[in-house]
């Protein structure tokens, strides 16, 4: 483990998490980032704090989380500039396919999106989660072209039970498979 523990240390990476039943395993890797030695701030839309409380994030990272542009815990910068100048990369999980429209289409009105907006620069990786009828869903797919098109990467999704009870594409990349890339991506570096 001490081999993975330096792979992240002392890297800054930005969690935007947006609101779908995934977000319970963004908590998992925002823990397992900040046990391999990164400092990991946490974006949260309000539709995630729907599904799990910032405490869980604040618990796993020891840092506060970010749920609005109108509250600022670190005083008086600008939030969404100060997030996006601070990460070394950004992960976006789950990735709803609100967050990837809005992104794609450059989006602003939350934390989120704006601060994704100031990243543009930056390594960005979306963990993709939602039903298969709306990743299929051509608009989704375009606007997952977009993306990549502007050199974000995409990981998922995968294939399995979704949260409505059917089998199909749409889960969650798994938390070590998305560790696994974020040290191939920053490798890369």
């Amino acid at each position: 483990m001490a081999e993975k523990t330096s792979k992240f240390s002392g890297l800054n990476i930005l969690l935007g998490v947006s609101g779908g039943v995934a977000v319970f395993k963004a908590v998992d890797l925002a823990s397992k980032l900040t046990a391999a030695g990164a400092v990991v701030d946490t974006v949260m839309t309000e539709n995630a704090c729907r599904f799990v409380l910032p405490r869980s994030f604040e618990a796993v990272t020891g840092r506060a989380v970010y749920t609005s542009m109108w509250e600022n815990p670190t005083g008086f910068q600008i939030g969404h500039i100060s997030l996006a100048d601070s990460a070394d990369i950004v992960v976006i999980a789950p990735a709803t396919a609100n967050i990837i429209g809005k992104a794609a289409n450059g989006i602003c009105d939350d934390l989120l999106s704006t601060a994704l907006c100031a990243c543009w620069q930056k390594k960005v990786l979306f963990a993709p989660a939602m039903n298969e009828k709306m990743w299929l869903n051509p608009v989704v797919q375009q606007n997952v072209k977009k993306l990549k098109e502007m050199g974000f990467e995409i990981t998922g999704p995968e294939k399995g039970r979704l949260a409505c009870g059917q089998e199909g594409i749409g889960r969650m990349t798994e938390v070590a498979d998305i560790i696994e890339r974020l040290e191939k991506i920053t490798k890369n570096k």
